[in-house]
């Protein structure tokens, strides 16, 4: 009896994210701001064909200026390369069974500059057997996660429920849990630990959602404003209960955009006033609701800080290539390409019947 050959199954990893533009030109900004606003701000806000290319150059004007002037270049995407490559390094060094008869390369994409999301999951499709499509962002919106698994509908339509996983709800995880706080405690400056009877305060930076729209109602498309109220009462817990605690209040601070209606209440403006207000010493800023740091991060947020003035202040960066976060997302990824698996076993099973 001759045994069947087992043919390797040939698996993409698509790492991705927004994308920032890398090299600082006007030129470069036009595309990537009429991109965003033809994909994300549409939702929320008609907007006329005739109009996006006036208001997309009017931002990628004004950012140019703005980024010009305080001499900032984007560190997004060579944060992303770094962790692609560490999730990669991980995988290849895994021992798990599931790659005992599977190839898996692991790649980036951005949702808003080279190379697309979209462009490359046409390519995917033809020359792998499976695809995991792990968007940057622990908290799922239409305005994040929901962007990549549009690409995936528009791109893969009827062949997706063998073929694609999307990791999800990683802001539910514990082990990103732990991971955070371990790594916020450990990146804190001495002269914040050594505050003996201060008032020490962190803000936790968060992607806002739209509460309301501009005539008061519920907004339409999923913004995962549940589920970001949610993910802050579970970090503020674990960061209070953390035996390295030093913080007296633990205050969210969101990123919100000016247009669509109402968003969140809780700003990082508002959480910065507030410890102002009420005598802080020093103040701390992380930037949980991100996995690398970008514009809004390093940026907006932390010179929001800068110009508050208090006494003693610290911005820790994002997770971004901690090793602890790329072995815990390989292992995410290895979870993923073993549930794939088991479906298409299945699906072969019965094809075989």
């Amino acid at each position: 009896m001759v045994d069947r050959i087992v043919k390797r199954k040939k698996f993409a990893v698509v790492i991705t994210t927004y994308g920032e533009v890398e090299k600082l030109t006007v030129a470069n900004l036009w595309p990537s701001s009429r991109k965003i606003l033809k994909v994300v701000t549409r939702q929320i806000v008609r907007i006329p064909e005739t109009l996006i290319y006036f208001i997309a150059d009017y931002r990628s004007a004004k950012h140019y200026i703005n980024w010009k002037l305080n001499r900032y270049h984007s560190s997004f995407l060579a944060i992303h390369r770094a962790q692609t490559e560490q999730v990669a390094g991980y995988i290849a060094e895994s021992s798990s069974p599931v790659l005992a008869n599977k190839d898996v390369r692991v790649i980036e994409a951005y949702y808003f500059v080279p190379p697309y999301l979209d462009i490359m999951l046409e390519k995917l499709q033809k020359e792998y057997d499976g695809i995991i499509l792990v968007p940057m962002i622990p908290v799922e919106s239409a305005f994040s996660c929901g962007i990549a698994c549009q690409m995936v509908m528009d791109t893969c339509k009827e062949g997706m429920l063998g073929t694609v996983r999307v990791i999800s709800k990683m802001w539910k995880d514990e082990r990103l849990h732990r991971i955070y706080t371990d790594y916020l405690f450990r990146q804190l400056d001495g002269a914040i630990k050594g505050i003996r009877g201060g008032k020490v305060g962190l803000v936790l930076v968060i992607h806002g959602t739209l509460v309301r729209d501009r005539a008061g109602n519920p907004p339409k498309v999923f913004t995962g404003l549940e589920e970001t109220e949610e993910f802050f009462r579970i970090m503020k817990r674990k960061i209070m209960e953390h035996p390295e605690n030093i913080f007296l209040d633990v205050r969210q601070g969101c990123i919100n955009h000016s247009r669509g209606g109402q968003w969140t209440e809780d700003t990082v403006d508002k959480a910065l006033e507030e410890f102002k207000r009420e005598g802080y010493q020093a103040v701390v800023m992380f930037p949980y609701g991100f996995f690398a740091d970008n514009s809004e991060t390093e940026f907006d947020s932390k010179g929001k800080l800068d110009q508050a003035n208090f006494p003693l202040s610290q911005y820790i960066r994002c997770i971004n290539d901690s090793p602890e976060f790329a072995r815990w997302l390989a292992d995410r990824v290895l979870e993923e390409v073993q549930a794939l698996s088991n479906l298409q076993n299945a699906f072969e099973s019965l094809e075989r019947k």
